[in-house]
């Protein structure tokens, strides 16, 4: 456990082919099911202080309690994902620690010195923020809102992990305004 943030909750993988990667995941390392949003609406979005409109598709799925999130970046906007891949890199880029008070955890971060590089929303209550803490790929650090339908949404992840089968492997994203 972090000494600042809790548990560590998610691990984010950039890979250039997500469905191999959601294949891989779940055949060989039995993880599943995966929830893949094609393009995930991403709305105020910036990068380095600027405005962009990205598109990156996601697939989540639940490993015991730590989440595992697949990105595949599908245009050229500036991103993290982006420098990432064009410094050679796939992988593990980001581990996530979320929040349910996410104005006061971002508040002590900034206090502390971390300087936020990306930042964005996906759904109600579900803003994040990603430091520039790269020491090495795979050591960024994002604080992610998790309340609201983003939260209810992670737990139904979870829970459809508990006991999975194998059946359905690759599941879409339901709704977040009806969760």
């Amino acid at each position: 456990m972090s000494r600042f943030l809790g548990e560590i909750r998610q691990l984010g993988y950039v890979v250039r082919d997500i469905e191999a990667a959601m294949d891989y995941w779940s055949r060989t390392l039995g993880v599943g099911p995966w929830y893949y949003n094609p393009r995930v609406p991403i709305v105020n979005y910036r990068y380095d202080g600027e405005s962009h409109e990205p598109h990156n598709s996601v697939a989540l799925a639940n490993s015991g309690g730590l989440q595992v999130e697949l990105i595949q970046t599908r245009n050229d906007v500036p991103s993290m994902y982006r420098d990432f891949l064009r410094a050679g890199h796939t992988g593990l880029q980001h581990v996530a620690y979320w929040t349910q008070r996410y104005d006061a955890d971002l508040r002590r971060l900034l206090a502390q010195g971390f300087v936020p590089k990306m930042s964005g929303e996906v759904g109600e209550k579900g803003r994040f923020v990603y430091f520039d803490t790269e020491y090495h790929p795979g050591t960024v650090i994002e604080l992610s809102e998790v309340a609201g339908p983003k939260g209810r949404l992670f737990d139904l992840i979870r829970e459809s992990a508990q006991g999975w089968d194998g059946q359905d492997p690759v599941r879409p994203f339901p709704d977040l305004s009806r969760l």
